[in-house]
């Protein structure tokens, strides 16, 4: 299924990609697993999440698949025992019952149809194994102090997705598209990432000042007719803006899923 992927791959997005980590992007799987399991993470991107959790499941394999043949590359530059690969989430060219752990981390946001996705990783989960899915819910992101321009960001932002057959507000729909996918014995949980000292919020606020104008996205909201360039250069400025107050305040709000094959 051809899609076209929101972000797309510019600096500024996999400088936000580089900064996940097992324990801010998936501590929610850790108490699971051990060495000795065979995990599978797709849309593994640069590969810093799937590096640390092959870590902690060796000798058991890791495998990241990634559909960019560039990201895969930089995956592979960070060494260990993960190994990378392309594919296709809707074809993944593993046998059934491959895997004891299947781990998608902000993938099927990017997808026109997860529950297709999710019925792949099932296919290729062992009977006793975990599915681990945790995806944003750009509906429910929090910031302080309110700003229309980072109101009207998240309504340009949504607007592209679902031009693009995705879906932003993915975090609430995920134990639904989940159980119809035919997953069992299903836990929901939920866990931020927090942007509220200075440090951080200036690399937030930059990180997506300069995507909402040089990435894929930007790019997309204005040749799909959704916003104007001026428009989007003012709403560059509102993050600017926004991360330069001392009291502001972002909160990225994330739904994460456990759940086995019966």
């Amino acid at each position: 299924m051809k899609e076209t992927y929101t972000h797309g791959h510019h600096d500024s997005v996999l400088r936000s990609h580089r900064s996940r980590t097992a324990a801010n992007s998936a501590a929610y799987l850790l108490p699971h697993l051990e060495p000795g399991l065979d995990l599978l993470d797709i849309g593994c991107g640069p590969g810093t999440i799937t590096a640390e959790l092959a870590e902690l499941v060796r000798p058991g394999r890791t495998i990241g698949v990634d559909r960019e043949p560039g990201v895969l590359a930089e995956a592979r530059g960070r060494g260990g025992s993960a190994t990378f690969q392309e594919g296709d989430v809707y074809r993944l060219d593993f046998a059934p019952g491959s895997f004891d752990v299947v781990h998608a981390h902000q993938a099927l946001q990017h997808l026109a149809d997860p529950v297709a996705a999710l019925g792949e990783m099932y296919r290729v989960l062992r009977p006793e194994g975990y599915l681990a899915v945790r995806d944003a819910d750009y509906g429910a992101f929090l910031w302080y102090p309110a700003d229309p321009r980072l109101e009207r960001w998240r309504e340009i932002y949504t607007a592209v997705c679902r031009r693009n057959g995705a879906e932003a507000d993915t975090g609430r729909r995920l134990p639904g598209w989940v159980a119809a996918a035919g997953f069992r014995n299903i836990e929901v949980s939920s866990s931020n990432w927090t942007y509220a000292d200075p440090g951080s919020r200036e690399w937030w606020s930059s990180v997506w000042a300069e995507r909402t104008l040089e990435s894929a996205f930007g790019r997309q909201a204005v040749e799909y007719g959704l916003a104007t360039r001026n428009e989007m250069e003012g709403v560059a400025h509102g993050w600017h803006e926004w991360g330069a107050r001392p009291e502001g305040l972002f909160i990225v709000v994330h739904v994460e899923v456990l759940a086995r094959p019966s």
